[in-house]
């Protein structure tokens, strides 16, 4: 609760959420990247180990976000009628049991279908964190902690990032996911408690009814609806009448999503490769990305909750992107550990933190019923985005023998996201 809100309570009596809450959501959006992130940061041992090219090292990725664009497509209608329990349940086992089998010595296809599940977990936690934030959370708070949650993906590409270089020193890549099995099981614990100290608000929040005139740009929030009303007849959560800006976020989330997953995977391996890196200083650049990614989400969800127009906050980061990229091309051309480090800061603070744009733009136009299935279409893009990026990535490095042709690609893809976003200013949608 800040200081100076007032308690807000629902029926029973309770006060409105707290940490333990905003705890849970923050694991449920972080813990299904933990494994590929983990990969990324071991990325020389595992392709040594498993005696894979680079090319096949991005197929784990690959595998991944398809499944992950998949599921969060043909999953979004019945992820609305499922509850906010068994969806989290799904996120957490599915990622325990992906860790677990990427840890068994089985070989190269297993642990691509280790990537699979760990895929496949990341259907869920955007539509059902947002859900939570619209059925149990006062709207003030709402897309504030949407920037907080939003950031767990980040938080969990530093702590990978820091803690599988770390122990695969000590018991080798595959122990480290083992050990990682730990952390999913232990943050379901956290979420079931979570939820039910923090039930549904038991009244209509007269906070989420309009933005206030404080909020330029701000577009006129739908009202929540009652659980039973999220997980309704088949019918009710139709995509095919959807705003058109579920559909502009999609695309704008495609194409950043193509640089973002090329970039954060094969990040270690140009570092340690191109400018000769260590392979924990390697994992380091990985994990200063996600830092910087963590308060970059938080910093943007104020800005959003504060009404700002959702096509300039786009355009903005997506020009911010296309300088990362470009920087990362002279840190290669250059060898200046400088520049890496810079290209490093630039894309933390600017693609990663696209995400909870997106999902604040949705909090503020999206009502509860239709929450899972909008969010579900939105992420699809930026999970099939993340399936083709580190494809295309790897395909190029070792056509070419190096990253320059990568980087290049991956700052189209940011001109193409400044294109869109400009487009919808001139429009002024």
């Amino acid at each position: 609760m800040s200081r100076g809100e007032p308690s807000q309570v629902d029926a029973s009596g309770r006060d409105s959420p707290g940490i333990g809450l905003l705890a849970a959501l923050l694991g449920a959006v972080g813990i299904g990247p933990v494994l590929l992130y983990g990969l990324s940061a071991t990325s020389e041992l595992v392709i040594a180990d498993l005696d894979i090219t680079e090319a096949q090292f991005g197929l784990f990725a690959t595998v991944c976000f398809a499944c992950a664009a998949v599921g969060n497509a043909s999953l979004a209608r019945l992820s609305d009628r499922l509850s906010d329990r068994v969806l989290m349940s799904l996120i957490f086992l599915l990622v325990a049991l992906a860790l677990g089998l990427a840890a068994v010595p089985g070989g190269y296809v297993l642990v691509l279908v280790a990537a699979g599940l760990s895929g496949l977990a990341q259907s869920f936690p955007n539509g059902v964190t947002n859900r939570i934030l619209l059925q149990r959370v006062p709207a003030r708070r709402r897309i504030g902690w949407a920037g907080i949650k939003q950031s767990g993906v980040q938080a969990s590409q530093l702590t990978a990032s820091l803690a599988f270089p770390a122990l695969a020193v000590w018991i080798g890549w595959r122990g480290a996911s083992l050990l990682s099995v730990l952390l999913a099981l232990g943050l379901m614990a956290l979420t079931f408690r979570a939820l039910r100290a923090a039930p549904p608000l038991s009244a209509p929040d007269p906070g989420h009814s309009r933005p206030t005139s404080a909020s330029p740009g701000a577009t006129p929030a739908a009202p929540s609806a009652s659980p039973a009303a999220a997980r309704g007849p088949e019918g009710a959560s139709s995509t095919s009448r959807l705003p058109g800006a579920v559909w502009a976020l999609t695309l704008f989330g495609f194409l950043n999503g193509l640089g973002v997953q090329a970039t954060n995977v094969y990040l270690p391996l140009f570092a340690v490769r191109e400018l000769e890196f260590s392979l924990l200083a390697g994992g380091m650049t990985a994990a200063a990305a996600g830092a910087i990614g963590v308060a970059a989400r938080v910093g943007w969800g104020r800005v959003t909750s504060r009404g700002a127009s959702a096509p300039r906050l786009l355009l903005a980061l997506a020009l911010m992107a296309l300088a990362g990229a470009g920087t990362f091309l002279l840190a290669g051309a250059t060898g200046w550990a400088a520049l890496l480090w810079l290209a490093v800061a630039l894309h933390g603070a600017s693609a990663l933190g696209v995400s909870v744009v997106i999902m604040g733009t949705l909090l503020r136009r999206i009502p509860a019923e239709k929450m899972a299935s909008a969010t579900g279409i939105a992420t699809a893009g930026m999970f099939a985005g993340f399936t083709l990026g580190p494809l295309v990535m790897g395909l190029l490095i070792g056509a070419t023998g190096g990253f320059q042709a990568g980087w290049l690609a991956a700052a189209g893809t940011y001109a193409g996201c400044a294109v869109l976003a400009a487009t919808l200013v001139a429009r002024g949608r």
